[in-house]
């Protein structure tokens, strides 16, 4: 659903999909927030709907289109 948020946004293609169920450490820190959507150290964990998406790709300087 979180994919289907940002291809709404048209943001996809800036995506990176990383698989932390072989990562311990990722998976200790990430859980059950998963999907995670991160920029340098600034994240946003998932639930989120496409306005608080909007917002953190606004504060992150993104450009997106609706």
């Amino acid at each position: 659903m979180a994919l289907a948020l940002c291809q709404q946004l048209g943001v996809d293609h800036l995506i990176r999909i990383i698989d932390i169920a072989t990562n311990d450490e990722l998976f200790l820190r990430y859980g059950v927030t998963i999907p995670v959507l991160s920029i340098d150290d600034r994240e946003l964990e998932w639930p989120f709907d496409v306005q608080q998406l909007q917002l953190w790709l606004e504060n992150n300087g993104i450009t997106y289109h609706k």
